[in-house]
């Protein structure tokens, strides 16, 4: 959950016991759901299970605005979640004091592999006066990810103040493949770097075992490519239920 000038959003939520009812979770959520304050807005990058939850949006509050790519809205729709809200890449929406504005991700997100017209896949730039900070969904590293943040910020001459950035794994054999639409830890130190954000905060890692990688090697990762990396105390690891406050003096 995010909460930037008292307005609070969560971004792809998902309270699963396992995902894809399969693989199961493997540690409990930092905020259990019933738990939660009043929300403003979710925000759903893509399709895909580990991001897109209906058990959890059945769960979550009817009448505040979901936005989500376009077809994922219609899809939304149609199985009566009528408080989708289509948002299209640069576009800019206002949530209180919070300008939202979407970018697009590098990231197949079709939920099904064949339902490609739902392959879509955004990330979300959020900005106060005070404080700005970019959710990226999923997405692989490109040289045009960061653009979105030079056109909003960068022209006003302000910074990033704080990258949300999936991290991943995968084994050798699978790691060009995956690296199309997923950031490494490498590769997140790399889009960090770019972005010239001044903090990192890491995701997509401890929560479900992948077929294909466990829940921790992500982490386990980035934990052992840090300490060479030159920004390093700017990256801070959250473990689940853990609060980060970004102080903007």
């Amino acid at each position: 959950m995010l909460e930037l000038g008292g307005i609070r959003v969560v971004t792809d939520p998902n309270w699963d016991a396992a995902l894809g009812g399969l693989l199961p979770r493997v540690s409990a959520p930092g905020l259990a759901i019933e738990a939660l304050p009043r929300l403003d807005a979710m925000l759903l990058t893509h399709a895909h299970a580990d991001h897109l939850s209906f058990r959890s949006l059945d769960q979550l509050p009817q009448d505040i605005p979901l936005y989500a790519p376009p077809a994922v809205a219609r899809w939304l729709w149609q199985r009566g979640y009528t408080h989708a809200v289509p948002i299209v890449p640069g576009e800019t929406v206002t949530i209180g004091n919070v300008r939202l504005t979407a970018a697009a991700a590098r990231h197949l997100g079709a939920r099904y592999g064949v339902d490609r017209w739902r392959s879509a896949a955004n990330m979300y730039l959020l900005d106060t006066n005070a404080l700005s900070t970019l959710f990226a969904g999923d997405t692989a590293l490109t040289n045009d990810t960061h653009r979105i943040v030079e056109e909003q910020l960068h022209q006003a001459d302000r910074r990033l103040d704080l990258a949300l950035l999936p991290i991943g794994h995968a084994p050798w054999w699978k790691r060009t493949s995956f690296r199309r639409g997923h950031l490494t830890a490498e590769d997140a130190l790399t889009l960090f770097d770019r972005l010239d954000a001044r903090l990192f905060v890491p995701y997509h890692w401890g929560t479900f075992h992948h077929v294909t990688s466990r829940a921790h090697d992500a982490i386990d990762a980035l934990r052992g490519i840090l300490p060479a990396f030159h920004r390093r105390d700017d990256v801070r690891i959250l473990e689940p239920g853990h609060v980060l406050e970004v102080n903007t003096t």
